[in-house]
């Protein structure tokens, strides 16, 4: 042990904190420019190294700052199953993180103590990273950490987000959910996908045409590794491929969903599918532009829709009883959530803002879809669920009908990373799903109207005023506040608001919609007008949108 925290010593002298450096490990990890993030990088490395030790299993540690600027970078940890890790070990990551250089070793022993974890028990680290130019320097500070305790990595290199998470889970589950390589990865999803794309009836090449913006990030590498595994079942357009562009610069599932508008250096033919994934690719969203050459917007409730309506199809032939339900966040178009309660018949979940409070949610049903309006989101199975599709697609007196059904629902089990969101998984599913129904991007647009909305944040003194119950769609405080808002949503048709305070800095977020953009428009700005009057606004009161 004493020789070890020498070790750590010595190591963590070439990896020092600047004094009075604060940061804090959030819903996505730690997030920073990069210039800041050496002796995180190593912390965190020394961090997996105990987490390992404590669960006996392998953890993720994957360097990347997803939809940020290039400049950025980040990390977070994936626990054993391919999930974000827990609540407790995030504390401990942002306690080891602001530790001053001469208080780590201290910081450490408190974390072993706390956990009693046996420091003779091996540990085993998987790292990855994405494409940004500080992320080599950043993943070695990783591995230097791990090597410091003396646990084992291994570094796969680059990879795309869930590509690391799949890693963790096919480790830990001893290959079941899958082979712990990235062409284990492309096989499982490509051969998965080719199955399903069998049952589409005579697909043309113009249908099987795809065009993929991927933010001249990591998931544009990866899906031109991939694309001799799909046999030319889909014809992928590759743009913003890295070659010349800046990451997320001016492209990207986050540009495209808040600009509401096409990427730069992408060809849009009318009608044709296209669809960009973020920075670390665990995240999509689709569009197209009509005859008219007006842009609409796919977001993740129209992909939860898609899905789940697909799933809710498959379950019925093939006679399943099983509970499926989609959860949504309190951003859900409300379209969205009326269409799949009153016409789907799927129930319907709503959570707190963030992917964990989703995938926790979603795990309590048969089936459960998430997807964040953003394009993050995946689909779980229970063990239960996929035991009775298998038995079902097994059992050689299951009539064809059903059969076929219990096939298809195999096969997009194994399309699907259940581990995290993942574009390169979803968009497969998503390209099976449309085939497999015929249908054009238009008629899946079609399938409901998004009711027009608008989002604006208001400057606060101090976030922690606003405070909020029912998944965040209703405020207990500052007294009045919703009463207030209630009071300007009657003057409006179909329209709903809510407010709730930003994660990361100090503002509230204010999210209206209404039966027209104007509505919304004006609804919005009388809503933050309310905010920036109870809740402490700074800096000149909130000006209207027209």
């Amino acid at each position: 042990m004493m020789a070890q925290f020498q070790e750590i010593s010595k190591q963590s002298g070439v990896h020092p904190k600047p004094a009075g450096l604060v940061l804090q490990y959030g819903t996505a990890g730690f997030r920073t420019n990069a210039k800041q993030l050496d002796h995180i990088m190593f912390r965190m490395g020394l961090l997996a190294t105990l987490r390992s030790k404590k669960t006996k299993a392998t953890i993720g540690v994957m360097v990347t700052a997803s939809h940020n600027p290039e400049e950025d970078n980040g990390v977070k940890l994936v626990d054993p199953m391919g999930e974000m890790v827990t609540p407790t070990w995030e504390g401990y990551a942002t306690q080891l993180a602001n530790a001053e250089q001469e208080d780590l070793l201290a910081a450490l022993k408190v974390i072993i103590e706390k956990e009693a974890v046996n420091m003779s028990q091996e540990a085993n680290v998987f790292v990855g990273k994405d494409t940004r130019s500080s992320s080599a320097s950043l993943s070695q500070a990783v591995l230097d950490g791990v090597s410091a305790l003396g646990g084992h990595s291994k570094d796969y290199g680059l990879v795309t987000t869930p590509q690391l998470h799949y890693m963790v889970c096919c480790q830990n589950t001893q290959g079941k959910y899958g082979e712990a390589t990235v062409e284990g990865y492309y096989k499982k999803l490509c051969q998965a996908f080719i199955q399903l794309s069998k049952n589409a009836s005579n697909c043309t090449d113009d249908q099987k045409h795809l065009s993929v913006d991927g933010a001249n990030g990591i998931g544009a590498l990866k899906v031109r590794e991939m694309e001799g595994h799909l046999k030319k079942e889909l014809h992928i357009s590759l743009f913003n491929d890295g070659s010349k562009g800046k990451l997320n610069h001016l492209c990207g599932a986050d540009f495209v969903k808040v600009q509401q508008k096409p990427p730069t250096g992408i060809k849009m033919n009318p009608g044709e599918r296209c669809c960009s994934f973020d920075g670390d690719a665990d995240r999509i969203v689709y569009y197209y532009a009509d005859s008219e050459g007006r842009f609409h917007l796919l977001d993740g409730d129209k992909v939860a829709t898609l899905i789940s309506t697909f799933l809710k199809e498959l379950l019925t032939q093939a006679g399943l009883d099983l509970e499926i339900a989609v959860v949504q966040t309190a951003y859900a178009n409300g379209s969205s959530t009326n269409y799949l309660e009153d016409t789907m018949k799927v129930i319907v979940r709503c959570t707190k803002t963030g992917v964990k409070h989703l995938h926790h949610a979603a795990q309590e049903f048969d089936i459960g879809v998430y997807f964040e309006a953003n394009g993050h989101g995946t689909v779980l199975f229970s063990k239960a669920a996929e035991e009775k599709i298998q038995q079902l697609a097994e059992n050689s007196s299951t009539i064809d009908e059903k059969k076929r059904a219990a096939l298809l629902l195999q096969n997009t089990i194994n399309v699907i990373n259940q581990t995290v969101g993942d574009a390169i998984s979803d968009m497969l599913l998503i390209e099976a799903i449309l085939a497999i129904k015929g249908m054009t991007i238009q008629q899946w647009d079609a399938i409901y109207s998004d009711l027009p909305n608008r989002q604006l944040k208001v400057k606060v003194s101090d976030r922690r005023v606003i405070d909020t119950t029912d998944a965040e769609r209703r405020a207990v405080s500052p007294a009045g506040l919703q009463e207030a808002i209630d009071s300007l949503v009657k003057n409006y048709r179909q329209a709903r608001s809510f407010v709730r305070p930003s994660g990361t800095e100090d503002v509230v977020r204010v999210y209206a919609e209404a039966e027209t953009q104007e509505s919304a428009d004006s609804l919005a700005h009388e809503v933050s007008l309310v905010v920036y009057r109870l809740a402490g606004g700074v800096g000149g009161e909130p000006k209207p949108l027209h």
